[in-house]
C-alpha cells in the first residue's frame, strides 16, 4: 500500500442524490442496468455496508465534507445551513497542494457564510436545482447553462481540470442533482423501460406489526405522489390497487431514466481519465447522499433509518492501490468518507473528524479496529411535507434498534408528547424485509437490552445526546421508558 501510493492520486467523487444502491446492476438490481456504474465496481471496490448516518440530502452532505456528525457539523435538517468555514477533507486536500474543485448540487445554503469555501473553483445549483437548463452560482454570480444538468455538471467539471497546469494532483467533486424527485430525464433516456417493472414484494405492507411512527409518514406511492411527478393524468375508472401499480410504473420509469443519464456520464469521467492515463493513479468515488425507496412498503423518499433508505451504494476505483473486483462486508458510514479520502491522499485529518478511514480494511492492512455498528439520527420531525418523524437507532451487523423519540428539537409549538415515543426492533437474518417488529417479543428480551446498550454508547461515544432541547422532568422521562420497555 505505502509503495503503492507514493504519486498522490487525483480524486473524483461523484456523488448523485437519491440514487439507492438496489438500482445498480453491481448491488443485483432487477428494475435496471447500470453498465458504467457496474464497470468501475469491476476495477474497484464495492462496499456493501455503506449507511448514511442521517437520511437526508443537506445533512449527509455536510457530514460527507467535514467527517462529522449532524449534531458537531450543525446541518441537521433541511433547514440548516452549513458554516462553510468548518474544516472539511477538501480544505485539509487544499491545504496540503491539491487543486480543488465542486460542480453541481450543494443544497446546504446559499448566503455568504454558506457558499463553498476551501475550493479553488466552485460552481453549484441553486437549491435543488433544474433539471433542463439549469442556474448555477459561481464567484461571478448567476447564470443560466443551457443543456441538462446530469450533461453540464459533468461538463464543467471536466473543464476545469482541463485547465489546470502543473503536476500537482487534484480533487473535483462532481455532485449530481439526478435523480432526485421530480425525475425529469432527458430526451435520449426518455423511452427505457416501457416494459413492466417488477414490483416489490413489500409494495402492498399494511404496517400491521410496526409502530404507529411508520404508519403516519406520507410517502405512499398511490396517495402522495401528484402530477407534477408522474406529468400525465393517471387513466380513469381505476381501482385503488390499479391506481397504485399505474404510479409505480410512471415513477419508476422516470427515476430509471435519470439513474441512465447518470451511469452515461460515469462512463464519460472514467473513458476521459483513460484517454489522459489517469485513470490508475485516481481514486474515483461513486455514491449517493441516501438510499431511498423505490415502492418497498409502498413508499417513495427516503428519512427512515429502514434499509432501503439507509443504505447508500459505494463504489471505489484506484487501480494503484486497491483490487480489482473486490466486495467489502464491513460496516462504513458516510462519515468515514473524509478520513478514508485524506487517508488515500497522504494528508492529514484534521482532528475535528470523526469516523474511521476504511481504506487499510480494503487492502487487508485495517489501522483501526473495524466498526461493530453504526449510528443513526433523523432531527426534523412530521416536516410538512412526509410527516416522517424523529428518530434514532443503532445497527450492528444483525439488528437494529429504533427509537422515535416523536419530538422536534427547539422548534416553536412542537411538544415532546404531540405523539408518544415508540420502539422497534428488527432480526435482519430473519427479517431482512423488517416486517416484523420483535421489540416486544419475550425470545429476543435480552437482544433489546444489549441494543439498547449498545445504542445508549454509540450516541455517546459521537457525542450527542438524547432528546437534546427538550424539557421534561426526569419523572416524565421515567414514564416514559417505563411504559415502552415495561419497567
Amino acid at each position: 500500500m505505502a509503495e503503492a501510493s507514493r504519486r498522490r492520486p487525483n480524486i473524483v467523487m461523484i456523488l448523485t442524490d437519491d440514487h439507492a444502491a438496489h438500482s445498480i446492476g453491481a448491488y443485483g438490481s432487477v428494475v435496471n442496468e447500470t453498465p458504467r456504474i457496474d464497470e468501475l465496481a469491476d476495477a474497484g471496490v464495492r462496499l456493501d455496508r455503506c449507511y448514511v448516518t442521517n437520511s437526508l440530502c443537506s445533512p449527509s452532505r455536510a457530514s460527507i465534507l467535514t467527517g462529522t456528525y449532524s449534531h458537531v457539523n450543525g446541518v441537521t435538517t433541511l433547514f440548516t445551513p452549513i458554516d462553510a468555514s468548518q474544516p472539511t477533507f477538501v480544505s485539509q486536500l487544499k491545504a496540503a497542494g491539491y487543486r480543488t474543485a465542486i460542480v453541481g448540487k450543494w443544497h446546504m445554503g446559499e448566503d455568504g457564510p454558506s457558499n463553498p469555501q476551501g475550493f479553488d473553483y466552485w460552481d453549484v445549483l441553486i437549491n435543488q436545482g433544474e433539471y433542463f437548463d439549469p442556474r448555477f452560482l459561481s464567484k461571478d454570480g448567476l447564470r443560466h447553462v443551457e443543456g441538462y444538468a446530469t450533461d453540464v455538471i459533468t461538463d464543467l467539471a471536466l473543464h476545469w481540470v482541463e485547465t489546470l497546469d502543473g503536476d500537482d494532483p487534484w480533487c473535483v467533486l462532481i455532485w449530481h442533482k439526478a435523480p432526485h424527485r421530480s425525475w425529469e430525464p432527458d430526451e435520449k433516456h426518455q423511452d427505457m423501460y416501457a416494459d413492466p417493472i417488477p414490483v416489490p414484494g413489500t409494495f402492498w405492507d399494511d404496517y400491521s406489526t410496526r409502530s404507529a411512527s411508520a404508519r403516519r409518514a406520507l410517502m405512499r406511492i398511490v396517495d402522495y405522489l401528484n402530477k407534477d411527478d408522474l406529468k400525465v393524468d393517471p387513466p380513469e375508472g381505476l381501482s385503488y390497487e390499479e391506481l397504485a401499480l399505474w404510479k409505480y410504473q410512471r415513477y419508476m420509469q422516470d427515476y430509471l431514466r435519470c439513474v441512465a443519464s447518470v451511469d452515461d456520464n460515469v462512463g464519460r469521467v472514467t473513458d476521459w481519465l483513460r484517454e489522459r492515463g489517469e485513470f490508475d493513479d485516481t481514486l474515483v468515488m461513486y455514491s449517493s447522499d441516501q438510499g431511498f425507496f423505490l415502492g418497498e412498503h409502498g413508499w417513495f423518499d427516503k428519512r427512515f433509518m429502514y434499509e432501503e433508505s439507509l443504505r447508500m451504494p459505494l463504489i471505489m476505483s484506484y487501480p494503484r492501490a486497491l483490487p480489482a473486483g473486490a466486495a467489502h462486508e464491513g460496516i462504513v458510514t458516510n462519515v468515514d468518507f473524509a478520513k478514508t479520502i485524506l487517508d488515500a491522499a497522504g494528508v492529514e485529518a484534521h482532528e475535528r473528524m470523526q469516523g474511521r478511514s476504511f481504506l487499510g480494511d480494503l487492502v487487508g492492512e485495517p489501522t483501526s479496529p473495524p466498526a461493530e455498528g453504526m449510528y443513526y439520527r433523523y432531527w426534523e420531525n412530521d416536516d410538512w411535507f412526509h410527516k416522517a418523524p424523529a428518530h434514532y437507532g443503532y445497527r450492528d451487523e444483525r439488528y437494529k434498534i429504533i427509537f422515535f423519540y416523536n419530538a422536534s428539537l427547539g422548534l416553536p409549538g412542537a411538544g415532546f408528547f404531540e405523539y408518544p415515543p415508540e420502539w422497534e426492533l428488527y432480526d435482519l437474518e430473519t427479517d431482512p424485509e423488517e416486517l416484523n417488529n420483535v421489540y416486544f417479543d419475550p425470545a429476543y428480551a435480552e437482544i433489546r437490552e444489549t441494543m439498547m446498550q449498545k445504542l445508549a454508547r454509540a450516541q455517546a461515544e459521537v457525542g450527542d445526546a438524547p432528546w437534546e432541547g427538550q424539557q421534561i422532568t426526569d419523572d416524565q422521562r421515567w414514564a416514559v421508558l417505563s411504559r415502552l420497555t415495561g419497567r
